[in-house]
């Protein structure tokens, strides 16, 4: 995080130590090819792979943790969130541990503006995924996929009588 601060106060034409803070950053040398406007947020770094000729828009955030493997000819639109780590679901669980999965994003693929792609998807090669769409499965190849609504997928059991209640809820009474 400390790399992605400097590489945020760098004059936006110094292409060079742009490129030589992101080496640091992704702890290998990076295509030519591979452009990242400023502002560019990463947590880790080392989880991260790019193709070649992959553009990624300002305001990004890569939670790389579990990695994140990216094909050529990618498109990746302002303020896209790729997060590979979260938290178990389960409320006895939640707080004492991270879990995470690789993101994998195929050749050809554009992702529009604020999207959100989350831990263990792959996205086929040629696909788009439409902007602020909250992407939480594989997305096939040769596909196009929207939405942010809420979808109910299961029910939480309640916590355990020793857990309590979940930080900052208001118990019932």
């Amino acid at each position: 995080m400390n790399l992605t601060s400097r590489l945020n106060g760098l004059p936006f034409d110094d292409l060079d130590a742009r490129r030589t803070v992101l080496t640091e950053i992704f702890g290998q040398p990076i295509p030519d090819s591979l452009s990242i406007l400023p502002p560019f947020y990463c947590d880790y770094g080392l989880g991260a792979s790019f193709g070649e000729h992959v553009f990624i828009n300002q305001g990004c955030f890569f939670l790389d943790y579990g990695g994140i493997a990216i094909g050529d000819r990618v498109l990746i639109g302002p303020r896209v969130t790729l997060s590979t780590a979260g938290h178990p679901v389960e409320l006895d669980e939640r707080y004492d541990f991270i879990t995470h999965a690789p993101i994998v994003i195929e050749d050809d693929v554009w992702i529009g503006a604020a999207a959100t792609v989350t831990p263990g998807v792959t996205i086929g090669h040629g696909s788009v995924v439409g902007a602020g769409a909250v992407v939480a499965r594989d997305v096939p190849p040769l596909s196009v996929v929207t939405a942010t609504s809420a979808v109910e997928r299961k029910r939480l059991k309640p916590a355990s009588p020793t857990t309590g209640t979940a930080a900052g809820a208001v118990p019932d009474g």
